[in-house]
């Protein structure tokens, strides 16, 4: 059963740096595309970043030039680097894996405040 974990959430300042980690149980291989998710209180969940196997990614247009995913097959992780922080990217954020099924992970809280 592939499972997803993610860590590196926590309480930043505003222009501050985070970087999120989910590591993918079993083989990362399978697993066509990954991405990241967040959800806001009172909102729903959107899509932050997504990566294919390839390694090709898209972003939400409110973090480009400031997220950025990448994929490690080796370590069987999925990261989002998140630069230039800001109050509005407060959220929780969900790792997300297709593999045949979707995959979710338990969400891990970012808080973006002075």
């Amino acid at each position: 059963q592939v499972q997803l974990v993610e860590s590196g959430g926590g309480l930043v300042q505003p222009g501050g740096s985070l970087r999120l980690s989910c590591v993918v149980s079993g083989s990362i291989f399978s697993v066509s595309v990954a991405a990241w998710y967040r959800q806001a209180p009172g909102k729903q969940r959107d899509l932050v970043a997504s990566i294919t196997s390839g390694g090709s990614a898209n972003y939400a247009d409110s973090v480009k030039g400031r997220f950025t995913i990448t994929r490690n097959n080796a370590k069987n992780t999925v990261d989002l680097q998140m630069n230039s922080l800001k109050p509005e990217d407060t959220a929780v954020y969900y790792c997300y894996a297709f593999r045949g099924v979707s995959l979710w992970g338990q969400g891990t809280q970012v808080t973006v405040s002075s």
